[in-house]
C-alpha cells in the first residue's frame, strides 16, 4: 500500500499545476497620466464597480510621463497574464506613432485592445479676441486676415492642437497655433482675450461657455452634445465629416488569453451600462461608448491612419 501511495503521489507531482480561476488576486490598472487628472478619476470611478463584478480589487497606479508613452510601455511589457491593465488613450496609441520619431512600444503589435470606454468632444470656443459668432463668421474673418488670428492649445501633438491642424487643413485658413504647458493657461488666456480661440475639451470648457465668459461656436463630435443642444456640430457648421474627440479605453497587454480579455470586456461594459457612471460621462460633456474588443482595435487604427495624415501634412515636430 505504502509503495502504491508514493507511486501515486509521484503521478501527482509530474502533471503541471491547473491554473488558478482568473482573477485570484488584485487587478493592477495602469494610468498613463497624473493623479486627480481626467484619466485617473474616470478609473476610480470604474474601478469600483469593477471591482465588485471581478471579486477582486482593482488597483489605480499612475505612470505619467512623455505624453503617455511611459505608462503605456509599462503595460506593452507586463507579464500578459490579466493582472495588469491599461488606460488607452488618443496621444499614445493613436497620435505619437507618427508624431515621435521613435516609441518603446508598437501600439498595433505590443497593446490589445479590450474596450473604448467614452468619447470626449472639444468646444471651439471663440474670446473677447475673436469678432466671430459662427463658424462661418469664423472662416471669413480668418481668409480676410491670413496669418492673423491664433488659436492656444495645452501643448504639441495634443487634441485641442490636432483639432486646430485639422480645421486649418479642412478651411485652408491660415491660423498659427500658441501651445501652452496645459489646457487651463490656454483657455485663461482666451477669456482674458489674448488669444482669440481654441479648441478646449468638453468637461473643461462647459463652465466657462455656461458662466458666459466664452462662446461656443461649435463641437467637434458627430451629433451635438446634450448639454449644448443650441450649439451645432462642426459638420452642421459647414465641414462635413470633421469629427475630432479625445477617447480612452482598456487595454492589455499583447498575448493576453482571450478569456480574460472577453471577461474585462464583459465586466466593463457592464458597468459602463449603470446609470450613475453613464451620468458621469455625459455631465462631463463626453460620450458613453463600449462595444467589443474588435470595434475598439479598428476604432485605434483609424484615428491612428486619420490624425497620422493631420501630423504628416502639418509636419508637427514634437516638444
Amino acid at each position: 500500500m505504502s509503495k502504491l501511495f508514493s507511486t501515486f503521489l509521484l503521478l501527482l507531482l509530474s502533471f503541471p499545476a491547473f491554473p488558478q480561476e482568473w482573477p485570484a488576486k488584485p487587478v493592477r490598472w495602469i494610468i498613463p497620466y497624473a493623479a486627480g487628472g481626467f484619466s485617473d478619476i474616470r478609473a476610480r470611478k470604474i474601478g469600483v464597480d469593477l471591482s465588485r463584478l471581478l471579486g477582486q480589487p482593482v488597483v489605480i497606479e499612475n505612470r505619467a510621463g512623455a505624453g503617455g508613452v511611459v505608462g503605456t510601455d509599462a503595460v506593452a511589457k507586463a507579464a500578459p497574464d490579466g493582472y495588469t491593465i491599461g488606460m488607452g488613450n488618443l496621444a499614445p496609441l493613436a497620435v505619437n506613432v507618427s508624431l515621435m520619431k521613435k516609441l518603446p512600444y508598437d501600439p498595433a503589435k505590443d497593446v490589445q485592445a479590450v474596450v473604448l470606454l467614452e468619447k470626449g468632444p472639444l468646444i471651439l470656443t471663440a474670446g473677447p479676441g475673436l469678432k466671430a459668432n459662427s463658424v462661418a463668421e469664423l472662416i471669413a474673418y480668418a481668409k480676410a486676415n491670413p496669418g492673423k488670428v491664433t488659436f492656444a492649445s495645452s501643448g504639441i501633438g495634443g487634441a485641442h492642437h490636432l483639432s486646430g491642424e485639422m480645421l486649418r487643413q479642412r478651411t485652408g485658413i491660415d491660423i498659427v497655433h500658441i501651445p501652452y504647458k496645459g489646457g487651463a493657461p490656454a483657455a485663461a488666456d482666451v477669456m482674458a482675450g489674448h488669444v482669440p480661440m481654441m479648441f478646449e475639451l468638453g468637461y473643461a470648457a462647459l463652465p466657462s461657455v455656461k458662466a458666459g465668459k466664452v462662446r461656443a461656436l461649435a463641437v467637434t463630435s458627430t451629433t451635438r452634445m446634450a448639454l449644448l443642444p443650441d450649439v451645432p456640430t462642426l459638420a452642421e457648421a459647414g465641414l462635413p465629416g470633421f469629427e475630432s474627440t479625445n477617447w480612452q479605453g482598456v487595454i492589455v497587454p499583447a498575448g493576453t488569453p482571450r478569456a480574460i480579455v472577453d471577461r474585462l470586456n464583459r465586466d466593463i461594459n457592464a458597468v459602463l451600462a449603470i446609470p450613475e457612471q453613464r451620468e458621469s460621462i455625459v455631465a462631463n460633456g463626453g460620450e458613453v461608448a463600449g462595444g467589443t474588443p474588435e470595434a475598439f482595435r479598428d476604432f485605434i487604427r483609424s484615428e491612428t491612419a486619420k490624425w497620422g495624415e493631420v501630423v504628416r501634412t502639418a509636419k508637427i515636430q514634437p516638444e
